[in-house]
């Protein structure tokens, strides 16, 4: 998976290389994430890539020249362009999932009051939101995308099962989890996880996930409740 992208601070970027689990990721060739400096595509001697907004109103606008000259330099045909947006649609496990089994994403990061609409229409595949609140720049929502899709690419977490045992995956959150001492300062692991009977453990697990779930995310557990009928 190659990671590409647009932003006017690629620094932001250079920490995912060198650290974590995505670090390591890109250290084997797993994946590859590369910061594109938006100002290199200028065509203003002062490398300017925003402007003011048609019809007024506070604040500038990123222009439409070098974030289309960037994309068209990137895109190839299994490409997918990302915008990170307030008004794109709200990430989530599923969506995940799904831009993991792509081979390369194009991720263009907003500032100022956003970017020209002719691009979004003619350029962007997908608007992504990470929530419902107003950030500086789509820097960090690009990070999150990042960092969320990459544990789902084969070989990422080492142990192939991990992803698919976290919170979120179908429906639901993780069951609760426990190590060592199994008594610490009075509070006891609760006793089937100590037995060592794997299918009583696992039947827990699943009860124990269905309570959090209800108890956390009632709204996660309605989902859940009707993708089951």
């Amino acid at each position: 998976m190659r990671f590409d992208i647009i932003t006017i601070f690629p620094e932001f970027f250079y920490a995912l290389n060198d650290y974590g689990v995505v670090g390591k990721a890109v250290e084997s060739g797993k994946i590859k994430i590369n910061p594109v400096n938006l100002r290199d595509y200028s065509q203003d001697k002062h490398k300017k890539v925003d402007d003011e907004i048609y019809g007024g109103g506070p604040g500038m606008l990123m222009s439409p020249q070098p974030i289309c000259d960037a994309i068209d330099d990137l895109k190839s045909e299994n490409s997918k362009t990302i915008f990170m947006s307030p008004q794109g649609k709200n990430m989530d496990n599923d969506m995940v999932i799904e831009l993991s089994s792509f081979e390369h994403l194009i991720i263009l990061c907003g500032h100022y009051e956003g970017v020209d609409q002719r691009i979004i229409d003619n350029y962007i595949d997908m608007e992504i939101s990470i929530g419902d609140y107003i950030l500086t720049g789509g820097e960090i929502p690009a990070m999150a995308l990042i960092d969320s899709v990459s544990r789902f690419i084969p070989g990422v977490l080492g142990n192939s099962d991990s992803a698919v045992s976290d919170s979120l995956y179908n429906d639901l959150l993780k069951y609760s989890v426990y190590t060592r001492p199994a008594d610490f300062r009075g509070m006891k692991v609760p006793e089937i996880l100590l037995s060592g009977n794997h299918k009583l453990i696992e039947e827990w697990r699943m009860e124990n996930s269905l309570e959090n779930t209800k108890n956390k995310r009632p709204d996660l557990y309605e989902k859940y409740l009707k993708n089951k009928v």
